[in-house]
């Protein structure tokens, strides 16, 4: 039996704005995810530690404050040490340009900017997360 794909949505940082994260996790909801939202201001810690317990597929990070590039590497870090490298990571918010490489490159593959269609993201996630299989 095929089960939902699991998704941790979090606002890591001191960031306060909460509205893109709520949009997100309705519309994954609305597409049959299982979605987790975890609230404001999570550290790195927190949000690993919400996929851990959760047995996340996906983590959504929603990022406005342009700490992207100090919180991404730390969540893929902490993952791979709790053995959850395999979990989809994507990002949402206000990314530069010149930082998608950096992003790409230590494994953030969605990285979604304000504007992008909600579908779009849907079906990334959809196309892209690996579903664990319940143990």
């Amino acid at each position: 039996m095929d089960r939902k794909i699991r998704v941790v949505i979090a606002k890591p940082g001191l960031d306060g704005h909460d509205r893109g994260a709520k949009v997100i996790a309705r519309a994954l909801r609305d597409a049959g995810m299982e979605v987790i939202y975890t609230g404001l201001r999570q550290t790195p810690e927190m949000i690993v530690g919400a996929a851990l317990q959760e047995d996340a597929d996906v983590i959504g990070l929603s990022i406005l404050s342009g700490a992207h590039m100090h919180i991404c590497p730390k969540i893929v870090e902490l993952l791979k040490v709790q053995g959850l490298d395999d979990v989809l990571v994507v990002v949402g918010g206000i990314i530069p340009d010149q930082d998608l490489p950096k992003l790409h490159a230590m494994g953030i593959t969605g990285v979604f900017i304000p504007g992008t269609p909600m579908q779009h993201i849907v079906d990334f996630i959809a196309a892209n997360a690996r579903v664990r299989s319940d143990a």
